[in-house]
This record gives C-alpha cells, structure tokens and sequence, in this order.
C-alpha cells in the first residue's frame, strides 16, 4: 500500500495505531508523514513489534491500521502520540520507548501533582548533579524505569567524577537519590528498559550507582526548584 503525494498533503502529520484484528487491541502506536504508517509492513528489524506483524501474517491475518488524528503539525501529532502510549501504557504496547513532547508533562497521578505543586523547598548540601528527566519521567514508571532513565545519557565534562550522589528531578521535585558509583562512555552499560542504541557518543556518559538510603528520605519529594534549559545542575561541586 502507498501513501501518493495528494494524500501525504492531505493527512500531513498523523498518529497511528497497529491493532491485533483477533481481539481489537492496539500493539503499536507511533506518528508521521507520507508513508510513514505502512513502514512497520517491511520492517525487518529484531523487535516485539516486528515479531507481532510476523505472528499475523504467519496467520494470514493482517494488521489492523487506524489513523487516531491526521492534518496535524509535528508537534501536535508528538502530543497526541504522548498521550495515546499514555492511555494504553507501554506495557500494553510494542513500542520501545515512550511517547515525548517538549512542551507538555506526562500521565501523572492526582495526588502526585499535588504533592508536586505544594512541596516544600530543600537545598542540597551533598556533592551531587541534579538530572531533569521532565520529558521521559512517567507516573507508573517502575524503580528500574527511573534509574535507568536517571542514570543515562549526559553531556558531562570532568566536572562529573566530582559528585557523589544523582538526584532524579521533575518539574523541580526530587524522586529519587542516587549514589554515584562509577561514570562509563555512553552506551557502555545495557539497558533493560530503554533503547540504548542512541546512546553511543564520545560527549556523552552514563553512571552505575544505587539507590542512596543513607540521605534519599532528606531530599525525595521535596523540592530543589527548577532548573533553566539545562537540564543538568551541579550542587557543591
């Protein structure tokens, strides 16, 4: 099937979703332009996804397409796309990474905003480096999620090897501590629950470490005020 350039103009950015027909639930959602939607049909790449469409068509069955919005910009469809892996949960989905959009903050539980809104302000008196993670961090993201999202990949210079703790900070609220063991290259360490394909860069670096019980009760949901566009902040170091 083919996306022709009157079509493509018409549908400009869209969102998608892939749906099992056997049972109607959706298994991948992403977003694009022109024949983007098909691309997954040839994709011969070693992933859930792909093995997904090859279980269908083992079983002479088809993939159900469904476009959710169409005649969007790109960061409209970035912000429905968000918002649809939101819905359903990545745990329901084939995609490997979550839906991003720069200017909007994802599915958050009520009283997590809350407590957000009315934390009071802490200042940081350890040697740490403080990681804004706004555009990844979910409500439902389990402890391994929020390392691993914590711990990788920065922009770092000497500077680093001079912390001893990795503060995970959204929207100004600390939500997790931890102790900085060792800095490696990006793309050095695996990963679990993240693409780390795009991690492997010379100006980048990514830390192991643990969750730091002796001090985390002292800063976890408390607040460290936000940070400007840098999304790193250096305390006593």
């Amino acid at each position: 099937m083919k996306i022709t350039d009157e079509i493509a103009e018409f549908l400009k950015s869209y969102v998608y979703v892939y749906t099992d027909p056997r049972d109607g639930k959706p298994f991948y959602i992403g977003k694009g332009k022109g024949n983007r939607l098909f691309s997954h049909l040839d994709d011969q790449s070693d992933c859930e996804k792909v093995a997904k469409i090859v279980e269908l068509h083992q079983a002479d069955i088809e993939p159900q397409i469904d476009l959710l919005r169409y005649g969007l910009t790109d960061s409209e469809a970035a912000l429905v796309e968000a918002a649809a892996i939101d819905l359903i949960s990545k745990a329901n989905l084939t995609n490997r990474i979550s839906g991003f959009h720069e200017h909007s903050f994802g599915r958050i539980k009520s009283q997590e905003i809350i407590t957000m809104i009315a934390a009071e302000h802490v200042e940081v008196r350890h040697k740490a480096i403080l990681f804004t993670i706004n555009s990844l961090f979910r409500s439902d993201m389990t402890t391994l999620e929020l390392y691993e999202t914590t711990r990788g990949t920065w922009v770092l210079g000497p500077r680093r090897n001079k912390a001893e703790y990795a503060m995970a900070v959204v929207r100004g609220i600390v939500h997790e501590v931890y102790r900085i063991e060792q800095w490696y290259p990006a793309g050095t360490l695996p990963y679990q629950t993240r693409d780390s394909s795009i991690f492997n860069s010379k100006r980048r670096w990514e830390f192991s470490g643990h969750v730091a019980e002796d001090i985390r009760d002292e800063y976890v949901d408390f607040s460290v005020g936000k940070g400007h566009q840098n999304p790193i902040r250096y305390k006593n170091v």
